[in-house]
């Protein structure tokens, strides 16, 4: 089994930044794509940011490419996503989330996924 604990979420004004955190346990010498889906008041999940953790090749999905930013440590047990630049738009739970693959869906299908944290809140103001 996969666990995985996000951190980091809270509150930030409009421009401003906040980093979340996904520590992985479980499966450590498999390859996985790990992924951030948001859960915005209203809407659908939407996946936002995702890793394959074999090669680090990264997708973003196109309402936060340029301003999001998503990433591993060496151990590849540790993942974060930098948001900066925040929206109000941006406001939602944010799950971490990972499957067993060697590469990673460019278009980061939300339900592909089938381990999931907990979720962590985000509030951007304007």
């Amino acid at each position: 089994q996969m666990q995985l604990v996000e951190s980091g979420g809270g509150s930030a004004q409009a421009g401003g930044s906040l980093r979340l955190s996904c520590t992985v346990s479980g499966y450590e010498y498999k390859n996985k794509c790990v992924a951030w889906i948001r859960l915005a008041p209203g809407k659908e999940h939407q996946g936002v940011a995702s890793i394959a953790t074999g090669g680090g090749l990264t997708y973003y999905a196109d309402s936060v490419k340029g301003r999001f930013t998503i990433s591993q440590d060496n151990a590849k047990t540790t993942f974060y996503l930098q948001m900066s630049s925040l929206k109000p738009e941006d406001t939602g739970v944010y799950y971490c989330a990972a499957e067993l693959a060697f590469t990673c869906d460019p278009l980061i299908r939300a339900g592909a996924f089938p381990y999931l944290g907990r979720g962590t809140q985000v509030t951007v103001s304007s």
